[in-house]
């Protein structure tokens, strides 16, 4: 019996192991760790399994074999997801964290490092990053300096690809934590002297934008709502990560609305070849949710929004615009349309994107998207 459970033991160090360096483990890598046959690992891992000491990350697809993961290392991971949006040469970086402080602590650090990020900002435990790929130059050390940066960003593919520079608590965050995190393929970590190194890759995921305006009535109904609860069940679909819903204020003395003339747009993050699927599906259940007749949906595939849109956006608030202008503007910015009169709002909303809260709310305020000013100052 003590023969079983020290093999016990060291095999769940391996496990454990295996997934802070790659996030997951296979019956391949068990068994070519341990020295033992894939029958004698499988066996070990559902042993396991059924003590609860490990779970199934991933069930195999195709040729893809089932990945494991140790639920001791799950427990020791304040990094709960990491994953990327791309759009030409700028990535979006969202991670997921349990803890504010460590959120607030990420946000501030890149920011000081600069490297390949523009902007990081942290609402609750989502920290969103702005970056560029390429290599950047990251000063990392102790104070004054920064402890954590992102040197540059790459992708491979169809992957994305992080170069942390850290030293201290971050790079125990690089090398046991961040591995752990859904999302994460894989990390790769080395060590240049107090300073860690480590390369974290993730899908390069479509960041997909969905507007949505008049779906109420004057008998009910709130298209936020039905927006809200559209990003709730895509979320919920294979291959989609929600991200934000928004509320837009648009002509507040516009008189053919049911009260406020507000419109929302949603943020996903989606499997490239899973947008077609997604996009039905959301017609599917904007048509079965909407009270109105007019209804209007709006579809944009990336984050980079032309200045065309913006500046319709910022007329939509200020004067009624014919539908033949909406379509044009569409074409223009590579936005699909659906549905009837509630296109103009649908699209206008899409041009907020990146505004603060105040500027999307109140439709006295000027437009100003921050992303925009940060690079006229590059």
């Amino acid at each position: 019996m003590t023969g079983v459970l020290e093999r016990r033991r060291d095999l769940l160090r391996m496990m454990r192991d295996l997934t802070l360096r790659n996030g997951f483990f296979t019956v391949t890598d068990l068994a070519a760790a341990a020295n033992i046959p894939r029958s004698t690992a499988q066996d070990w891992i559902n042993r396991l399994i059924s003590e609860r000491c490990i779970v199934l990350r991933e069930e195999q697809r195709g040729r893809s074999p089932a990945r494991y993961m140790t639920t001791s290392a799950m427990v020791s991971s304040s990094c709960k997801r990491i994953f990327t949006t791309v759009d030409g040469n700028e990535v979006r970086i969202f991670h997921e964290c349990s803890s504010s402080g460590c959120a607030s602590f990420c946000a501030y650090h890149h920011r000081l490092a600069k490297g390949a990020i523009r902007e990081a900002e942290r609402d609750g435990m989502l920290l969103t990053e702005k970056a560029t790929l390429g290599n950047f130059q990251t000063e990392i050390g102790l104070y004054p300096s920064s402890a954590v940066g992102i040197a540059g960003v790459r992708k491979e593919d169809g992957f994305i690809i992080q170069r942390i520079r850290c030293i201290g608590g971050p790079a125990y965050s690089l090398t046991d934590m961040m591995a752990c995190a859904e999302g994460v393929c894989s990390v790769n970590v080395a060590k240049n002297g107090r300073i860690v190194e480590g390369e974290v890759k993730t899908r390069a995921l479509t960041h997909l934008l969905i507007g949505v305006d008049d779906t109420d009535s004057q008998e009910g109904g709130a298209t936020f709502a039905l927006a809200l609860g559209l990003l709730e069940i895509l979320g919920k679909l294979e291959g989609v990560i929600p991200i934000a819903h928004h509320v837009v204020m648009l002509k507040p003395d516009f008189q053919d609305c049911t009260a406020g003339n507000s419109c929302s747009f949603i943020e996903m993050a989606v499997e490239p070849d899973l947008t077609g699927q997604v996009i039905q599906n959301a017609l599917r259940i904007i048509e079965d949710g909407t009270l109105s007749p007019d209804w209007g949906v709006a579809v944009r595939e990336g984050f980079l929004i032309p200045e065309t849109l913006r500046q319709f956006s910022s007329r939509v608030r200020k004067e009624i615009v014919t539908m033949d202008e909406t379509i044009a503007c569409a074409k223009e910015s590579g936005i699909q349309l659906f549905g009837g009169r509630g296109r103009i709002g649908a699209l206008a909303g899409l041009g907020f994107l990146d505004a603060d809260a105040c500027a999307m709310l109140n439709p006295g305020n000027v437009l100003r998207i921050q992303d925009q000013q940060v690079r006229e100052n590059l």
